[in-house]
């Protein structure tokens, strides 16, 4: 059920204006992969999204965290949000400034209806349980899963081989996303051979080891920082903060690339003026 929403956006916001345009929101029954190569924000990006929905579009939203512990997700939650340095948190070198940020972001995230599951080892089974229960007590209207190689696989048949255990945890999360009529955003992770190009440029075959992740997803969105493949310290400089967010898939609608600036103290990912081409249609 198409709902009318501003801007001609058809289902649920990211908060990012370019990503929202490409793809008219995230849609129900949708699975929306994010990957990257370790390090370059896949989990703050996937954060910004679950604070823009919980708390800009006042969305319940659930977090299934294998990674990070629910307190360094809030943290990041609250740095985000008040634009105070993740840093000076930790350490506690807070400034008189800071406080109020703070107090105002800690207020918006108790209304926000953002839960969050840090379960360290969960299989597919176990997460799609919690998840339906997260719908039916508190109709979550997006999923986010972090990330989805930590995931386990209870076939015996999948255990032995990698990439039938991932095939089948991708096609679960999918099966969920259709089951609630609910978007899923799983982040993943890519392989190493962004590496070896110039400018660590992702590409959509650098998924295709990982089982069945290219086919299950509706949407594929590969992460990359190009200053960290800079090994020219000017060049890294003059790179700092620059991201890509290159829709590599797009089952109904347009792929291209969305310049957006990554803000690390605050562990927030911003759009950045577009200054590219506009996307091509997709297949």
């Amino acid at each position: 059920k198409l709902y009318e929403r501003k801007g001609g956006i058809t289902g649920i916001s990211t908060g990012f204006v370019e990503f929202d345009r490409m793809t008219s929101g995230l849609h129900p029954s949708e699975m929306i992969v994010i990957a990257a190569r370790p390090s370059m924000g896949k989990t703050a990006l996937a954060m910004n999204i679950a604070e823009h929905v919980g708390i800009n579009e006042k969305l319940p939203v659930g977090v299934f965290s294998l990674e990070m512990s629910s307190q360094q997700l809030v943290q990041r939650l609250l740095c985000s949000r008040a634009r105070v340095n993740l840093q000076k948190v930790r350490d506690g070198f807070l400034g008189d400034r800071d406080f109020p940020s703070l107090t105002a972001a800690a207020s918006k995230l108790a209304e926000a209806k953002i839960f969050i599951d840090d379960s360290a080892s969960l299989s597919i089974l176990e997460l799609r349980a919690k998840a339906r229960r997260l719908k039916a007590q508190q109709d979550v209207q997006l999923i986010i899963v972090d990330y989805l190689q930590l995931l386990r696989s209870t076939s015996r048949r999948a255990q032995d081989n990698r990439q039938l255990e991932i095939s089948e945890i991708s096609a679960g999360l999918k099966g969920l996303a259709k089951e609630l009529k609910i978007p899923i955003v799983v982040v993943a992770q890519l392989n190493r051979q962004p590496e070896q190009r110039s400018g660590g440029k992702p590409r959509l075959n650098d998924l295709r080891e990982s089982g069945s992740i290219e086919q299950d997803a509706d949407l594929v969105a590969l992460l990359v920082r190009p200053e960290l493949y800079e090994e020219d310290e000017e060049a890294r400089v003059e790179k700092a903060g620059e991201a890509e967010l290159i829709i590599a898939k797009q089952r109904n609608g347009p792929v291209g690339e969305i310049p957006l600036t990554f803000l690390k103290e605050f562990t927030r990912f911003e759009t950045r003026a577009r200054n590219v081409s506009e996307p091509d249609e997709a297949f």
